[in-house]
């Protein structure tokens, strides 16, 4: 009882100090050596790196955690709020992060928990959004087997799996705390390599004390920027290198983002077509004239005659993951490579490159300086971004004569109904209308949809396109009922995706969550199904005929209002007026069309390095000049 007062009392000190753990120190309100259990010395440090909001479901391995959480939520210091869902709570701290900018925790226990918050994970660790999770793990004295540890007799296996997909650190000794949150500060709030970072806390050593800790030293006000610019030999060799070539392309990865600005001028000044990645939409404003578009295994017919007509490549904060460049040949005639990165090792994935390594931002100003001063001279020719504007019309018109065929006859359900690309575009129209923010779920919705998408920021969509992991937006736009100044979601799902992650309808409802869930609905799973017909001719087992009614489903939980699409455009636009009206969730279920009718989805223009296209695609990779 003694030590749950010191708690209270600290508690109650940070929260008349704006919960600022330095200037209680510094106001002499809070000692600079205090006596604290690993649970809340683990609080108080993530305190002082701005982590305020958990995410949890509580287990017997996190009692003692869960004891301090609430006394520190009594008082006003941090917020927690519990799921229903382990992977579901990952990906709405995942989006908190990504979206927002604030960084929370996910609190489970180790067995089943642990695992299923680790899988949810892999869409933070693949993206690059840093965040921590915490798990509560076996105890340390080896008495036996602990409920729901790995049943091996070998230590710290917890800790061994979450360094393997992300980074770790295992408390069995209370007093590395400071070692602990450290390396979870440089991993969460790393410039470009940023991901989760798991704490396993042993169910016997949370409550232990860890006597005189000095709170000064407890990491979290670093300044982690690259700050490094060009020597003048690179500005040359870049000069150089861009000279030699016409047929110049731009690719900028999802690593661009954050640089915009300078990505956009960099471009006018050089006056050279830009290609975007599935991660990047909106780098670029879509009816920017220099804006081809995405490129890739699903791009667009502008995006991938850029790609493969290029003669040099200035790749922009990419990893190069195989969907965005064709699994390695998406550019067939290109010579050289500039490669602007701020990771070495993502810096050099192709050969032939002339790599300049730093801070993204720092770099493209430089290089603008540059241009603007005439220090770099372009000899940047009008022809190329012609000829990719010629492409970019064709597009435009494509996709016009896509939208204008809204509706086909669908075998499934037996009647006319509108197609998946038609009922995307009603509805990101109708989303950039309302300024509201889309969440692409993985599949055919997500590939349609980055290809349909018409962002003017780069804040307009997130599409997980790193682990493409189903039931991924209808999780994350829960982010936005526990965000500070929250932004109206829309999440793009299909069948399959939505129903990974149904649980999300009462955490909606519990939450009080105001957005949406859009069901596009085709009873299969189209993305596999297309791709079976593409390389085979045969569609296999992924589909299962089973109606469900969505709008009943949705009805049922008390708060959530269910919609019904209707089966053409004059219906769907009807029913997303009255779902964002609607002051909590709404959830629109509408049929689309699956088949193989050319005008039934978007197409894609790009290889793939996947089932019988291998051989001809490892073919011609090793043939490559970069």
């Amino acid at each position: 009882m003694k030590t749950l007062k010191a708690v209270e009392q600290r508690a109650k000190i940070l929260a008349k100090n704006n919960n600022d753990l330095l200037e209680c120190i510094e106001n002499k309100s809070l000692p600079i050596n205090v006596d604290v259990s690993l649970s809340e010395g683990i609080i108080l440090g993530l305190l002082k790196q701005k982590v305020r909001k958990y995410f949890a479901i509580f287990g017997h391995g996190s009692t003692d955690f869960a004891e301090i959480l609430r006394i520190y939520e009594e008082h006003g210091v941090t917020k927690t709020f519990n799921f229903r869902n382990e992977v579901e709570m990952a990906h709405a701290a995942t989006a908190l992060r990504w979206q927002y900018n604030e960084i929370p925790a996910v609190v489970t226990s180790i067995g089943p928990g642990a695992l299923q918050a680790m899988a949810g994970s892999l869409a933070s660790s693949s993206n690059g959004v840093g965040l921590y999770h915490i798990y509560g793990d076996e105890t340390t004295y080896g008495e036996g087997y602990n409920m729901q540890q790995i049943p091996k007799r070998e230590q710290d296996l917890y800790g061994k799996i979450t360094a393997l997909m992300s980074e770790s650190h295992v408390f069995h000794t209370p007093e590395s705390i400071r070692d602990g949150l450290r390396k979870g500060y440089l991993k969460t709030k790393h410039p470009y390599k940023a991901g989760p970072f798991y704490f396993m806390l042993p169910i016997n050593t949370q409550p232990k004390i860890i006597k005189n800790l000095n709170l000064i030293t407890l990491p979290g006000q670093d300044d982690l920027k690259n700050k490094s610019k060009l020597d003048y030999e690179q500005i040359k060799e870049f000069e150089k290198i861009i000279n030699k070539y016409e047929k110049i392309v731009i690719k900028a990865g999802g690593g661009s983002i954050k640089f915009s600005k300078e990505l956009k001028t960099f471009s006018e000044n050089l006056k050279l077509p830009v290609v975007l990645a599935p991660g990047s939409l909106g780098i670029l404003p879509d009816d920017h004239e220099n804006n081809m578009h995405v490129g890739g295994s699903k791009g667009s017919i502008s995006g991938n005659f850029a790609m493969q007509n290029a003669e040099l490549l200035i790749s922009i904060g990419s990893r190069s993951v195989c969907q965005s460049d064709c699994s390695g040949i998406g550019y067939p005639n290109a010579k050289e490579v500039i490669n602007i990165n701020a990771d070495l090792a993502d810096m050099m994935h192709y050969n032939n490159t002339l790599g300049l390594n730093g801070d993204i931002g720092t770099i493209l100003n430089q290089l603008n300086t540059e241009l603007n001063t005439k220090n770099i001279k372009s000899n940047s020719k009008n022809n190329w971004i012609e000829e990719c504007k010629v492409q970019k019309r064709k597009w435009f018109d494509f996709k016009k004569r896509i939208y204008e065929n809204e509706k086909l006859k669908d075998e499934a359900f037996g009647k006319v109904i509108l197609t998946q690309p038609a009922a995307i575009k009603h509805a990101v129209d109708f989303s950039n209308q309302n300024k509201c923010v889309k969440f692409f779920d993985a599949g055919d919705v997500q590939a349609n949809g980055f290809q349909i998408a018409e962002d003017m920021r780069p804040d307009d969509t997130f599409t997980e396109t790193g682990a493409s992991y189903m039931g991924f937006s209808t999780s994350a736009i829960l982010a936005s009922a526990i965000a500070d100044n929250p932004r109206y979601p829309i999440s793009f799902t299909g069948d399959g995706s939505f129903m990974m992650n149904p649980q999300a309808l009462i955490d909606a409802a519990y939450l009080g969550l105001k957005g949406m869930i859009i069901i596009f609905d085709n009873r299969r799973m189209a993305a596999i199904t297309g791709l079976q017909y593409a390389q085979y001719s045969k569609e296999f087992k992924t589909n299962d005929g089973v109606e469900v009614d969505y709008v009943q489903m949705a009805n049922s939980v008390k708060g959530v209002k269910g919609i019904y699409g209707g089966h053409n455009g004059v219906e769907f636009k009807t029913a997303l007026k009255k779902g964002y009206e609607y002051d909590g969730l709404s959830v629109i279920h509408v049929p689309v069309y699956s088949g193989t009718d050319e005008l039934g989805g978007m197409g894609a223009y790009g290889s793939w390095n996947v089932g019988n296209w291998c051989e001809d695609v490892q073919a011609e990779y090793v043939k490559q000049k970069i």
